[in-house]
């Protein structure tokens, strides 16, 4: 096989495959560019890498603490599930990923035995919540409905309520602001990020208040780097963090000429739209064969568009990809 650079090698793969989907985004030079050997100890150049990364994402949220462990952001939420939360929990319904949350404080409830209840409420339904909890629990970018709970007002909730917040903050990190205002957030490498999949990350205010009894489950094993690490997928968001500013644009740029394209189709309001996709009220289509569309789980009406496909072009994107959909009311 000929020699080539790894900038053409990106440009070819972004050309035989267009990303409508959730993450992760278009492949990047700075994925590659910063693979590298690692061990996780006695390996300097790596402990600098690691430093270096975790600290730009707290830095990113604005949490004091952060967990890397190898696998999704799905366990890195059993997890912190398992880890932070106890009695009264309420849990917002806003589609599939946040019922899953409700499943994953049923186990907590089930498994740590530090859950007393667990109470389901509709997104919807936010100011008619009474009572006290100990824990409120939401998903900030829902991307199996293409919406986006406010921030502000999950934060007010759990402050009514005397309650701590925690997020799914898969499709929001890196894209979304105020993810200080969750007590722990949880999200992968990939998505909004741009890195390559394989790490999860837990970042809190303050450490759980019990232990889980299993090696893997515990969030101190990970503290304490007592395993193998997400290396790679380190790496590659060692290169991508300091351009991520830039990098991220592509996904504003496409998302602003999305609600443009859709103007047309009844949507959510412009403070329920993520900046990571849209959900459209019609049966989004494509004739291109490079073109890889997004299914969400559980959706039941209309299509939901995500914006990473750019993500390689950052600032310069103008959401040329977007002439490759078409909209079937």
């Amino acid at each position: 096989m000929p020699e080539r650079s790894i900038h053409a090698h990106v440009v070819a793969q972004n050309q035989r495959k267009v990303l409508f989907t959730a993450g992760p985004a278009s492949l990047l030079d700075e994925n590659l560019l910063g693979l590298r050997p690692c061990f996780g100890r006695g390996d300097t150049d790596y402990q600098q890498v690691e430093t270096a990364v975790l600290s730009a994402l707290k830095a990113m949220t604005g949490h004091a603490h952060i967990a890397r462990l190898q696998g999704s952001a799905s366990l890195a939420l059993e997890i912190a599930s398992l880890n932070f939360l106890y009695g009264k929990v309420l849990v917002i319904d806003s589609g599939y990923y946040a019922q899953r949350l409700v499943s994953f404080a049923h186990m907590a409830q089930r498994n740590a035995g530090e859950v007393s209840l667990v109470t389901v409420c509709d997104w919807q339904q936010l100011t008619k919540v009474e009572g006290h909890f100990d824990w409120v629990v939401a998903c900030y970018t829902e991307t199996s409905a293409g919406l986006l709970l406010p921030i502000a007002d999950l934060r007010a909730l759990a402050d009514r309520v005397g309650a701590q917040l925690m997020l799914d903050a898969t499709a929001s990190i890196g894209l979304e602001a105020d993810h200080h205002l969750a007590d722990v957030i949880a999200y992968s490498s990939c998505k909004g990020l741009f890195g390559l999949t394989g790490a999860a990350f837990v970042a809190f205010h303050q450490p759980p208040k019990h232990a889980v009894d299993s090696f893997y489950l515990n969030l101190n094993t990970h503290l304490e780097r007592g395993m193998t690490g997400p290396y790679h997928a380190i790496a590659s968001l060692y290169e991508v963090l300091p351009k991520h500013d830039d990098l991220r644009e592509a996904v504003f740029i496409n998302k602003a000429q999305m609600l443009k394209k859709i103007a047309g189709y009844a949507t959510h309001p412009l403070q329920y739209q993520p900046v990571l996709c849209t959900w459209v009220d019609a049966k989004v289509t494509s004739q291109a064969t490079q073109a890889v569309l997004y299914a969400p789980r559980g959706m039941q009406r209309g299509s939901v568009v995500c914006h990473l496909g750019e993500a390689h072009l950052g600032s310069q994107a103008q959401g040329e990809i977007l002439d490759l959909l078409e909209l079937q009311p």
